[in-house]
């Protein structure tokens, strides 16, 4: 690797929103120093009578959870954006605004609410991929639903509000900016090459193996080069789908399977259950053609040395550009190293 990219300050360029990250890693040149604080376990019951998300419990509003033995998908009963409402617009001089109608759904991945996604059986993940595939498709299939947003907050301090395993669906009549960056990049390569961004960086990062954390016949995970968060990672189909209706049962399972690994080694990593941000990004739904986009599920993770150390976007991250010590390449390493089996199941890292 150049020494620039291994020892002195960059800029490094994220292909699909257009923008820079500073990169300082002279700062530090490892990771972390063998700490791992291991919090207290995180042992929860199968079931919490007191839980808005188990089966056959009542929630806020009154309304009543099934007996669900799988997944299970409800409208948000407090949801950010609403259907309700007529199309208006408001325009006084430099002041704009417009109303934005929409659906959000909160996604139960299991019945136990003593899960999480690397504690979950493969088959079980599996079944969380078929109600994503269900849920975009019938969302993104309404009229007036121009974009569906699939994600997870994991963990307290990514503001989620309940333990019990869940992500939320927010499907709405506009494309947000994230998405709608990466439709703009996407969209100018494939009108330039005639090839998929994304397929092209894959077949680089392949090629040199350098931030690749692990990979099987369908799908691989890896840091990305231009990687903000300190364990940012990224999962990308080995195909050039669109968006993950196109999946298969066979690559159903082993987007499934990357899920489960790459979470298990993030709890791997210092000993405790990881909390990130995790989103899939892939074509609108506004009924046009999308023939550039690559769909992609995206986690980023707030922790940085251990299990009490968090990064955070201050200072000069929040009024100039993201900036990071350690480097991409660094992060994989260590994601890379560690187990796939589950530390609560091995009995120690």
């Amino acid at each position: 690797m150049s020494t620039m990219l291994s020892e002195q300050p960059h800029r490094r360029y994220n292909i699909l929103t257009g923008e820079w990250i500073l990169v300082s890693p002279h700062r530090t040149k490892r990771p972390w120093q063998g700490k791992t604080e291991k919090s207290n376990a995180d042992q929860r019951p199968k079931y919490d009578a007191n839980c808005y998300l188990c089966p056959t419990n009542t929630r806020a509003n009154g309304s009543i959870n099934e007996d669900y033995k799988s997944t299970f998908a409800f409208k948000n009963d407090y949801g950010a954006i609403l259907m309700d409402g007529e199309k208006e617009s408001y325009g006084k001089g430099l002041l704009k605004a417009e109303t934005e109608k929409g659906i959000c759904k909160v996604i139960c991945f299991s019945p136990d609410h003593s899960l999480t996604l690397p504690l979950m059986t493969v088959e079980a993940i599996s079944d969380v991929v078929r109600l994503w595939k269900k849920e975009y498709k019938e969302l993104g299939g309404m009229e007036e639903i121009d974009h569906v947003q699939i994600f997870e907050n994991k963990g307290d301090v990514m503001g989620c509000s309940n333990p019990h395993p869940h992500g939320q669906i927010w499907a709405q009549s506009t494309i947000p900016e994230e998405p709608r960056k990466k439709t703009k990049q996407q969209k100018d390569y494939f009108k330039a090459k005639n090839t998929s961004l994304l397929g092209d960086y894959l077949k680089q990062e392949l090629k040199v193996r350098e931030r690749i954390i692990l990979e099987n016949k369908d799908f691989v995970a890896l840091v990305p080069f231009w990687a903000t968060w300190p364990y940012e990672a990224m999962i990308v189909p080995k195909k050039h789908y669109q968006h993950i209706g196109q999946l298969n049962k066979d690559e159903e399972v082993s987007f499934a399977k990357m899920i489960k690994v790459l979470t298990t080694k993030y709890d791997n990593l210092f000993g405790v259950s990881f909390p990130y941000s995790a989103g899939i990004h892939q074509m609108p739904t506004d009924g046009k053609d999308y023939p550039e986009w690559h769909f992609h599920m995206s986690f980023y993770p707030p922790l940085l040395r251990s299990a009490t150390v968090k990064k955070f976007m201050v200072g000069y991250e929040m009024f100039a550009n993201p900036q990071r010590d350690i480097t991409a390449e660094q992060a994989a390493n260590a994601l890379k190293a560690l187990s796939d089996v589950h530390y609560r199941i091995e009995g120690a890292l």
